[in-house]
């Protein structure tokens, strides 16, 4: 591939105490890629996120960003940075005080200084972008359904129009055929927007649907990066036992009897 990565980790390792969770990462993500990080609970997947957003610092390694190191940056240079991303946060993440229109707008207001007239415009044509209509506008979170505030989550997600969005377990505490639904309309807004997206998530209908690549995140090391068609003939043994969900192989679960 040709040109600078949009994100590039080379290295990066994070402990908590005596836990290593990230135990030298490498992933380089180039412009308008979808990539799924897959990989069970604990493993990493959302402290990889965290230190990419410099919410976690890495004990070691780099982090880039078109061709920029990130990590370390902050005040004026970080808001800058934090800029370029949106983010749809596992179980939407909305504020139940305010309507859903203010949810898709509350970055625009506080982090870009947008007047309130205008940043209404806006959410109301990201609201209409995940098919949602001007009648729920008003409505508070609590009188949505999960689908519906997944919905606004993504509006608010792409309202600043970012160049990179992070999805978070977009799917999880869905119904399948809502599953479905989020993840073509996931799948749709990255094409459209021509962003590059990072998602985390350990479903794999999602993985597939999402993503032109998948890299599986193993005891702290990417083990397996490539094209999502590819993924059901890599020949990795902990990657065949991941997507087929089964209790056999070289992943061994901590079980207590």
């Amino acid at each position: 591939m040709n040109g600078v990565p949009k994100i590039e980790l080379r290295g990066v390792k994070k402990s908590f105490g005596r836990k290593l969770v990230l135990d030298g990462v490498n992933l380089s993500i180039q412009p308008g890629d979808s990539i799924v990080i897959i990989g069970g609970s604990g493993t990493g997947k959302s402290v990889t996120i965290k230190c990419v957003l410099g919410i976690l610092r890495p004990d070691a390694g780099s982090i880039k960003v078109e061709g920029q190191e990130v990590t370390g940056l902050h005040g004026r240079n970080r808001d800058a940075y934090l800029r370029k991303f949106g983010m749809l946060f596992q179980g939407a993440a909305l504020f139940d005080s305010l309507p859903v229109w203010e949810n898709v707008a509350f970055g625009l207001i506080q982090g870009h200084g947008i007047s309130r007239r205008r940043a209404r415009e806006i959410a109301m044509e990201k609201l209409a972008k995940v098919g949602l209509g001007a009648d729920v506008a008003n409505l508070s979170p609590a009188e949505l359904s999960g689908g519906m505030q997944k919905r606004v989550g993504l509006a608010r997600a792409i309202a600043a129009d970012p160049e990179i969005i992070f999805f978070d377990e977009p799917t999880t505490g869905l119904d399948p055929i809502m599953a479905d639904i989020i993840n073509n309309l996931i799948a749709t807004t990255v094409r459209d927007l021509g962003v590059t997206a990072l998602s985390i998530t350990h479903d794999i209908a999602s993985a597939r649907k999402i993503s032109n690549r998948v890299a599986m995140l193993y005891k702290g090391k990417i083990i397996w990066d490539g094209a999502t068609a590819e993924m059901d003939h890599s020949g990795n043994p902990y990657l065949d036992q991941f997507i087929h969900g089964s209790a056999v192989g070289p992943i061994k679960m901590e079980v207590r009897q």
